[in-house]
């Protein structure tokens, strides 16, 4: 009778190897609900008309509020992060190239190609041009 009982103070016991995951887990998802909470507990919901003005600053906007960006700048920006970030690849290929051998050889030239290709792709098609 008594094999049948489980002892959770074993350390085998599989429950008792997460315990410290589980108590974690409650701890940090506890404190994440308690951060979230604090700003509507001791918020003071007291507007005035000039803190709810569109400027703070003694003057009356002019013009429309918002400046428009274009994608196009943004589109560069996403390609040139993508393109850069590929060659942070090249780094640890070339320090390994002896260890690799020809496979990682030709697997990064078959990489490069396909990144070669795409930057072809983007600058046939005019995405890099500043317009």
């Amino acid at each position: 009778m008594e094999n049948s009982l489980i002892n959770f103070a074993e350390p085998n016991f599989v429950s008792a190897q997460y315990l410290p995951v589980l108590i974690f887990l409650i701890v940090a998802i506890g404190l994440s609900v308690v951060i979230i909470l604090i700003p509507f507990i001791i918020n003071k919901m007291r507007p005035d008309p000039q803190k709810n003005s569109p400027y703070e600053c003694g003057f009356e906007g002019e013009g429309p509020v918002r400046n428009e960006f274009k994608v196009q700048f943004y589109l560069v920006a996403i390609l040139f992060i993508i393109f850069d970030l590929e060659v942070a690849f090249l780094f640890p290929w070339a320090v390994a190239l002896k260890e690799i051998g020809l496979v990682g050889f030709w697997s990064m030239i078959i990489f490069l190609t396909i990144l070669t290709l795409g930057f072809v792709y983007e600058w046939k098609r005019g995405a890099l041009e500043w317009k």
